[in-house]
């Protein structure tokens, strides 16, 4: 628990640093390094970047010799070089977008190749000629269905609350009982994000700015609430609070070795709870995988081969079905320094989180969620220490 504790303090040294620095008072810059952290958690006091640097690289160095497991060990290690990699950029040294991605979010992929793609669009023109949208080309097909099934901006908070309650009795009955844990949906506007959870203020926050699908929603209640980010977030407040759990366990780090699995875990959340019960709901994830793994290449295309996110969203809305203003809006945050690479966190979280859950038999489900809610982790080691 010792390494836990002194990697808590140092990363929240670390964001009083980052948050030293003059900022806009945009929705993103409030954040910092550190949006939430569900215990409390003594800074160490920094001067510098360098300062925090050297700190991170001693601590590194004790990792084999201290860390209580060698799953610990495995995380501990890729937690502390992606906040390396996040020092360097706060330091405004050089580091490229690709070493960004490898070793703050801590996957291989740059862009996702055709084949993926084309994968996810034969998936989308199954499903949608099985309940009688097919016959004209897929992207008039995917816009057809979308407008039949968009929920009226008037109505979208209610249908929201009733999605979150169908989700929570879900989680209660087959997961963990939530009780009357709640994030209460509200409305934002002008921001880049479709939804958000504010675990400190329960709120469910929805960017009304955007168009929804019943479907949409659907998952967005399962991402954000249950069994997402907020059962997640509960669940590490209690085991840190009983001290199962050390106490990094707390923070939410953004841009950092542990996003991906806190995303991922909030993308598997309709499957966790067998709520893929339709074609609609089928098809409704293929175009959310197809959506973000193009979010990945475009967030490539503007870092690394240079491109606007205006001429980028233009090609991005095309392949993905959606409006230019719509897309554009959601690829707002590639601009933004500490979550430039964050993006792939989604798309890979999810890929890395559900290839682990395909074996997962269902006699052995209580044990996995156990395992993957009650562990910190990153792609490689919730792939190479669960069995």
């Amino acid at each position: 628990m010792k390494l836990g504790t002194e990697l808590a303090r140092l990363t929240a040294g670390i964001d009083q640093l980052y948050r030293s620095t003059p900022r806009s008072d945009g929705f993103l810059d409030k954040e910092g390094l550190i949006p939430v952290a569900v215990a409390e958690v003594e800074p160490t006091s920094l001067r510098d970047y360098a300062e925090a640097t050297g700190a991170l690289e001693a601590l590194l160095a004790r990792v084999p010799a201290e860390a209580e497991s060698e799953l610990r060990k495995a995380y501990v290690s890729e937690m502390i070089d992606s906040l390396l990699a996040l020092v360097t950029t706060f330091a405004e040294k050089d580091i490229s977008f690709a070493d960004r991605v490898r070793r703050q979010i801590r996957v291989s992929t740059q862009k996702v190749d055709d084949a993926t793609l084309d994968g996810y669009r034969t998936i989308i023109a199954e499903k949608l000629a099985e309940i009688g949208y097919g016959g004209s080309d897929l992207g008039s097909d995917v816009r057809r269905w979308e407008a039949d099934v968009r929920v009226p901006r008037e109505q979208v908070l209610d249908t929201m609350r009733k999605l979150t309650a169908d989700a929570r009795a879900k989680v209660s009955a087959t997961m963990y009982e939530m009780g009357d844990d709640w994030l209460e949906p509200d409305e934002v506007r002008g921001v880049p994000f479709s939804a958000y959870c504010d675990y400190p203020g329960r709120k469910l926050l929805l960017n009304l700015d955007h168009p929804y699908t019943i479907y949409a929603l659907k998952h967005l209640a399962t991402h954000e609430a249950f069994p997402g980010h907020l059962v997640h977030l509960a669940l590490r407040q209690r085991y840190v609070a009983d001290g199962s759990m050390p106490l990094d366990g707390a923070q939410v780090v953004t841009s950092s070795a542990s996003s991906a699995l806190f995303e991922g875990i909030a993308d598997n959340g309709l499957f966790f709870i067998d709520w893929v019960e339709t074609p609609e709901d089928e098809l409704a994830v293929a175009l959310q995988r197809l959506r973000g793994a193009l979010r990945c290449n475009a967030a490539w295309q503007h870092h690394v081969e240079g491109k606007s996110i205006e001429e980028i969203a233009a090609a991005n809305a095309e392949a993905g079905y959606m409006d230019v203003a719509t897309t554009a809006s959601r690829l707002g945050f590639l601009r933004h320094g500490l979550r430039a690479p964050f993006v792939y966190a989604y798309w890979c979280g999810d890929m890395a989180v559900h290839d682990v859950w395909k074996t997962v038999p269902r006699e052995r489900r209580a044990e996995f969620w156990q395992y993957l809610y009650g562990n910190m982790h990153t792609p490689s080691t919730l792939k190479a220490f669960w069995r």
